[in-house]
């Protein structure tokens, strides 16, 4: 009895490692490549439109093929990564999207396109929902925001990479080359993922007192509940909600501020690379700031509920300035009011991403997320169609970005009115 006393006493007493950080590391990674991946029709699409001769509307056919295998696969990838558990279902997850991606390369047309990005939003629908449930596997509750804001960055260096060494791909080895490199990046975070990851409970490399601080909030029940089941409760609708309100306008910043620049600014396709990483990077500090405000709050004192809905109203007021960017002359201003908005989308999406965390227990996660994200997709969806056909009978961008400027505060009021207190989810 007093050598198990003896040892929780050192786990207590010994300096907590920093082991579950590597893991955030790892995640960081995939959701990097994630959105390389996923960009590179978006940074080659004015060069593209050009070469198939494809209009607005069919442009934005092809991003809603996308968006409707985003919004299928998201609503089961988080089953099938709660069944099968974040190691194998992350790995085959990446394995799906990166050999759709690489697909690209083998098509010429507008419905090869359209099956090419359908695959490869299929694919690319488990990497939000299994990097969530590692975070909630890997980290206790105060520190998930600042994780997930840490990760979730890697959607920003992504479109940072993508607008740098794409378009010298692109130029020196034809459009092609570009969706064929990044196989080779999946290849090895997927080897390194096989070779390194194991649940904190059966990982050689934790130390007892890290593991103690990873599993020092309130125990679980760990019974299965099935995710249409999660429906019945207002805490999955106020994230689904919330997710179909605001995704779209990542979406909208994803796929179309390229040509958006070239458009109004006639930025080719080798100038656009010091606008986009100028926003990519803006994106980039919001989503760890965002994250950091939240955990910092809760530090001081503050509840959970208070701490995340003030960080979410914060980033909700940076996207506002957004409205007045079709009114200015200078690229540099666009891009400081678009880059401040797109700041603060990632910082609201660090916090969101959060609320399943906060209100249901870590068997439902994944799938929590999965139902979000498919409502955030199904968004993606109606903008990308409502995008090709305004700007093909209007040619204007304002409607789009008057939409942008107020879709975070409506909702964060809708969040609000169903989850005053964001009280968890009685599962």
């Amino acid at each position: 009895m007093q050598s198990t006393e003896a040892t929780v006493t050192n786990a207590v007493d010994a300096p907590v490692g920093r082991y579950r950080w590597r893991i955030c590391a790892l995640l960081l990674a995939a959701t990097t490549i994630n959105y390389i991946d996923r960009q590179v029709l978006g940074v080659l699409a004015p060069e593209l439109q050009k070469v198939f001769a494809w209009s607005e509307v069919q442009y934005g056919y092809i991003i809603t093929c996308f968006q409707a295998a985003y919004a299928i696969g998201l609503v089961t990838a988080g089953a099938v990564i709660d069944r099968l558990g974040t190691r194998l279902g992350y790995a085959l997850a990446i394995c799906v999207w990166s050999l759709a991606a690489m697909s690209h390369a083998l098509v010429g047309s507008v419905v090869g396109f359209a099956m090419a990005r359908f695959a490869l939003g299929l694919g690319e629908a488990g990497n939000f929902p299994a990097a969530l449930k590692t975070v909630a596997e890997w980290f206790p509750r105060r520190e998930r925001a600042f994780a997930t804001g840490i990760f979730n960055s890697g959607s920003n260096i992504g479109a940072i990479v993508a607008p740098l060494t794409v378009p010298i791909v692109a130029v020196t080895w034809g459009w092609q080359a570009a969706f064929l490199v990044t196989g080779l990046l999946s290849a090895a975070w997927l080897t390194t993922w096989l070779i390194s990851y194991r649940p904190p409970e059966q990982h050689p490399k934790l130390s007892a007192s890290e593991l103690a601080l990873i599993r020092s909030d309130p125990p679980e029940p760990t019974e299965k509940v099935p995710w249409s089941s999660l429906l019945q409760y207002r805490q999955t609708w106020a994230f689904l909600i919330g997710k179909f309100m605001t995704d779209p306008i990542w979406w909208f910043f994803l796929f179309w501020l390229p040509k958006y620049l070239n458009k109004e600014y006639g930025l080719t396709l080798l100038a656009l690379g010091a606008p986009l990483v100028a926003i990519y990077v803006l994106a980039d500090i919001g989503s760890i700031a965002g994250g950091w405000v939240a955990g910092r709050f809760i530090k001081m004192g503050w509840s959970v509920n208070r701490a995340r809905k003030t960080a979410m109203l914060i980033c909700a007021l940076c996207v506002v300035p957004v409205v007045f960017v079709s009114q200015v002359q200078n690229v540099w201003v666009a891009v400081a009011l678009i880059g401040l908005a797109t700041a603060g989308h990632q910082g609201w999406s660090a916090n969101i991403f959060t609320l399943p965390s906060d209100m249901f227990p870590r068997r439902t996660v994944a799938s929590v997320v999965g139902i979000g994200g498919f409502g955030g997709a199904v968004g993606g969806m109606m903008i990308a169609t409502f995008t090709g056909f305004l700007l093909e009978a209007t040619n204007s961008y304002v409607p789009l970005f008057i939409i942008a400027a107020t879709a975070y505060l409506l909702a964060l009021g809708v969040i609000h009115l169903l989850v005053p207190k964001l009280e968890p989810a009685r599962v």
